[in-house]
């Protein structure tokens, strides 16, 4: 991520380390299976990798290439092909796609000329597509979120394990004193950006959003607490669960997060290939709002708004100003955050004591994306930039808003002012939750 006022050779810097990290990223993720799984379908909700390593490509080329620099179109056949709004995911195996070698050509190609356009791109003045680097920072940030995309393909693929990673911190000494829970005090805060300069059109423009006070959990919902709402017998009690959650849990005979199975008395899960007992101690991952939902009823509790959870992560007391993130305005680093596959799991509840928001609570940046209980809507004054298939479309009452990143998610793509959505069935994504409830009128 970028800060605002930089100069315009720390810019250009900023946006080639971008670039590159997300093609190292997609290369790892791409080089460690064969041809056949790149082209296989290893779900119906994903793409063939081999899709997505095109499509990254593409988009750079139409974006980087024409639309900044006026070039040429170098593969106008394969626009299509590699749309994302034509083909559902479900149909794209069907198509025909580059194989893997013409797609890392094609990739390696429009990365080398978006490079030198980058180098000699006005990044002032020059219109809002390129004002402050937007379109390079947009394009970092599209590659990113498809290698999110494309890890959880590999959650999805069965075999074994192709992928490695250092394991995360552990929580930290005081982890077990942290209260509950604390109390967010009511009043306006500023919510979204207008300064930020790679935020995206969904983040804009801040506003003011008047919030009363509410409690929310210092840490997000961990494995063994959801295990308890398990063994009370949480998915076999209907009262709990939104119609629409209930219905699903008996439709697809739901018992637990997706991956997990019961061995005897142990309950295990599948990670990337490997079969492990469900650590307790780490957030609860892979589950769905209605599941988010049904935990919270049953916890005599709520999933917190957008809004609330944002000014729990961005709402300085003491100053009365937002955030860029919950420990400041300083970019992440290992010591704040989970981030950025720097490991293949979240780290323990209570970890990151330096990524703690001004209240101390923790873990909102990293981990586990966290579902709220909002709808996915436009804030008061948003206007659709650069296309209107990135958010706008997606506008409505079918989507809920999850916030603060996984461990999946590069810092490029994350921050305090971040949205991401999705259905509220959705499972196999890097999802978590913490809870909050009403303050008691004074």
């Amino acid at each position: 991520m970028t800060a605002p006022g930089v100069d315009p050779d720390t810019l250009r810097e900023r946006a080639v380390d971008a670039l590159l990290t997300a093609r190292e990223r997609t290369r790892i993720l791409t080089d460690c299976v064969d041809e056949r799984e790149l082209a296989a379908q290893h779900s119906p909700l994903m793409s063939p990798l081999v899709w997505d390593l095109a499509h990254i490509g593409n988009q750079e080329e139409l974006w980087l290439l024409r639309a900044v620099a006026g070039q040429e179109a170098l593969r106008p056949e394969i626009d299509s092909v590699y749309d994302a709004f034509e083909h559902p995911r479900a149909e794209r195996p069907s198509l025909p796609l580059l194989g893997a070698d013409e797609a890392r050509s094609y990739a390696a190609d429009v990365r080398k000329r978006a490079l030198d356009v980058l180098h000699t791109a006005p990044l002032f003045d020059a219109g809002p597509l390129v004002e402050d680097g937007f379109a390079f920072g947009m394009v970092a940030q599209h590659e990113q979120q498809h290698d999110e995309t494309m890890l959880i393909t590999h959650q999805l693929r069965s075999g074994p394990a192709v992928l490695t990673a250092p394991e995360p911190p552990s929580a930290a000494p005081d982890a077990a004193l942290l209260p509950a829970e604390v109390l967010v005090e009511g009043g306006p805060f500023t919510m979204g950006t207008s300064t930020e300069p790679w935020a995206l059109d969904n983040e804009r423009p801040a506003h003011h959003r008047f919030v009363p006070s509410f409690f929310i959990d210092t840490l997000p919902v961990s494995n063994g607490s959801y295990l308890r709402f398990i063994e009370d017998g949480g998915y076999e009690e209907p009262r709990w669960w939104h119609p629409e959650g209930w219905a699903q849990v008996r439709r697809h005979g739901l018992r637990a997060p997706l991956f997990w199975r019961r061995e005897g008395t142990t309950w295990m899960r599948r990670r990337f290939g490997v079969v492990e007992p469900v650590p307790q101690a780490e957030p609860v991952l892979h589950v769905s709002w209605y599941e988010a939902e049904a935990y919270a009823a049953w916890a005599g509790r709520r999933l917190p708004t957008e809004a609330e959870w944002e000014k729990a992560a961005r709402h300085d007391p003491a100053t009365g100003r937002s955030l860029r993130y919950p420990w400041g305005d300083a970019d992440p680093t290992p010591e704040h955050a989970n981030l950025g596959q720097r490991h293949l799991r979240p780290a323990p509840v209570g970890a990151y004591p330096r990524g703690a928001s001004p209240l101390g609570v923790r873990q909102l940046i990293g981990d586990v994306w966290e579902w709220t209980s909002s709808d996915f809507l436009p804030y008061p004054g948003f206007r659709a930039f650069p296309y209107r298939e990135y958010s706008e479309v997606f506008f409505g009452t079918s989507y809920k808003v999850l916030r603060g990143g996984s461990f999946a998610v590069d810092p490029v793509a994350c921050r305090g002012t971040f949205r991401n959505w999705d259905l509220p069935i959705r499972r196999q994504i890097f999802s978590g939750f913490r809870t909050a409830r009403d303050a008691e009128p004074v």
